[in-house]
């Protein structure tokens, strides 16, 4: 029966359902071969081979590789750690009233679920106030008990924006401004050994700029082998308006049309603070720097969002 030994000496399984007696006979129906209905040893893993390269992402096919080979414990690398907060004194946390001119804070739940969806170790700091003693203490906290600090707004050119003048100030600035949209007033640097990310307020720009920037970062730094992002050619299934000068990523809906061929639409506004178009979204329409627009009919690059979450 099925998970037996090989009987000595037989090379060959004849499956019971096409196999009949008949008087002192078995008679088998259907044409077979040599070889057929057998698992060989060693054809799933052989002696010597490598079953799981260092930066391999443990999915549930590794476990069960694993258990098949009699593995309990492997070495594995530590989560990585974030610490993330969102700064700006209109932001209000859920369960918290309003006043006017106040908003709810978005951006720190968009950034833990997106931060789960790694399996990182995170640290919600909440919401900082703009005050340059109030953003001082809490970057140097965030630096010392995290790997890597995230915050959200605050890296722009308005009066109240600090972070940018802090960074500098406590540890350093690599880059800061990205010729994107949206996403622009990005900045990245270190403070002690922590890596900073700086990300804007805008809840699409968070959004567009930690997948394209930080989780690239984020798996890197904690050992996985590097992915190249996946990008497929859609139709475009209406006029896309765009301005030369900054590469865009706006949000679509990419589906199989009647001739089924990919056909990529837009999810309605593109403004970086209309959080729906990342809602509806299944993919960003990828328009390079040079591009002025994109007629209905021609072929657009696109990123599925399944290649990134």
């Amino acid at each position: 029966m099925t998970g037996a030994m090989m009987p000595e000496h037989c090379d060959t399984v004849i499956m019971q359902e096409q196999a009949e007696i008949q008087d002192d006979l078995i008679v088998f129906h259907g044409e077979h071969h040599p070889g057929e209905n057998v698992r060989l040893a060693g054809e799933d893993i052989q002696a010597g081979s490598v079953v799981l390269r260092a930066g391999n992402r443990i999915i549930p096919a590794d476990l069960g590789l694993l258990a098949s080979l009699g593995l309990a414990e492997i070495k594995v690398r530590r989560k990585i750690r974030v610490a993330f907060f969102s700064t700006g004194d209109e932001l209000r946390s859920l369960g918290e009233s309003l006043t006017p001119g106040d908003i709810y804070d978005s951006n720190r739940y968009t950034l833990f679920a997106m931060l789960k969806r790694l399996d990182a170790d995170v640290i919600d700091m909440g919401v900082v106030k703009d005050t340059p003693d109030d953003l001082r203490q809490a970057l140097l906290q965030a630096a010392a008990e995290a790997d890597v600090v995230i915050t959200s707004g605050g890296v722009s050119v308005g009066e109240a924006d600090y972070v940018k003048q802090l960074l500098a100030e406590l540890g350093q600035v690599d880059f800061w401004k990205i010729a994107m949209k949206p996403g622009r007033p990005l900045a990245y640097g270190k403070i002690a050994d922590a890596h900073f990310f700086g990300l804007p307020g805008n809840p699409v720009s968070v959004m567009v700029t930690f997948y394209q920037f930080v989780q690239p970062a984020l798996n890197k730094l904690a050992g996985a082998l590097e992915q190249t992002p996946l990008l497929l050619q859609a139709v475009a299934a209406a006029d896309i308006r765009k301005r030369p000068g900054r590469f865009e990523f706006q949000r679509g809906l990419l589906r199989s049309n009647a001739t089924n061929q990919l056909e990529v639409s837009m999810t309605g506004e593109q403004g970086s603070g209309i959080l729906h178009s990342m809602s509806h979204a299944n993919c960003f329409i990828l328009l390079d720097e040079d591009c002025d627009g994109i007629a209905a009919g021609q072929s657009v690059t696109v990123q599925p969002f399944a290649g990134l979450i």
